[in-house]
């Protein structure tokens, strides 16, 4: 190829990606999507963990929403009550308090406590065992298995298995209701981290059946309710309940319950 041939392909390969570069810088600025700087803020702000128990997905997703006005500055359970001033303070809001919640087993039934219809060697998982038969091998259908699921479910290392049963690790938990979603049985849910006084059962069967099944169970007595002078302790579906926010953690529901399945 002579000299000639050569320069000319030079020039048409150089003038078509200028001409390509061009196109593409003036499309990007025609194009472009005005991103509001207030969001890349709130990014920078939030945990990073993209854990999703905000409710969206990831810190991207919750920060779009509070953008748009569809969550508050307090969504990420995460970040916690610094979290939520730092964006407030982006949005030019007041922050506005933030009552630090944790996960909560409700159940204690543990090996010992609990008695077992038959054993089990499936696979170790929670929603593999809720399909066998009798929904599991604990005699109370309302009880944790103690497989893990959870536990494996939770990216803050906050949930441990002891004897037989799951149990929350307090100080590592954020609340995120990864576990929550995670368990068959509906047995985890988030409480105010400061609550004392929570009820340790979720069964609905009537007394005589809890007491066949598990030595700790709630029967549906209601000695409880009688000493709460807040009347924040009612029984509905054969089982207690705590109104967080106006039981004054006395522990008189604690000493009166003859099963001991009120947290002291």
């Amino acid at each position: 190829m002579s000299m000639t041939g050569i320069l000319m392909a030079a020039v048409v390969i150089g003038g078509t990606g200028l001409f390509i570069g061009i196109f593409l810088g003036v499309a990007g600025k025609i194009f472009a999507i005005e991103v509001d700087p207030r969001e890349e803020a709130i990014i920078g702000a939030l945990p990073g963990n993209n854990c999703g128990g905000c409710g969206y997905p990831g810190c991207g997703g919750l920060a779009a929403a509070i953008i748009n006005g569809e969550a508050e500055p307090n969504g990420c359970p995460v970040g916690g009550s610094d979290t939520a001033a730092q964006i407030a303070s982006i949005m030019g809001k007041d922050a506005s308090a933030t009552t630090r919640m944790s996960a909560f087993v409700k159940c204690e039934g543990t090996c010992e406590k609990a008695k077992e219809d038959y054993n089990y060697y499936g696979v170790a998982d929670c929603t593999m065992m809720n399909l066998t038969q009798n929904n599991g091998s604990k005699s109370c259908n309302y009880g944790c298995f103690g497989l893990g699921t959870c536990m494996k479910a939770c990216p803050f290392n906050a949930i441990q298995i002891v004897d037989g049963i799951a149990k929350v690790i307090k100080d590592n938990c954020k609340a995120c209701s990864k576990c929550v979603a995670a368990c068959p049985k509906h047995l985890i849910e988030l409480v105010p981290f400061e609550q004392t006084k929570l009820v340790c059962c979720n069964s609905q069967d009537k007394g005589k059946d809890v007491m066949n099944a598990c030595a700790v169970g709630c029967i549906g007595c209601k000695m409880c309710t009688k000493v709460c002078t807040t009347n924040s302790i009612t029984v509905e579906n054969n089982v207690a309940h705590i109104n967080y926010n106006s039981c004054t953690k006395c522990g008189a529901c604690a000493e009166k319950c003859p099963r001991k399945c009120i947290s002291a």
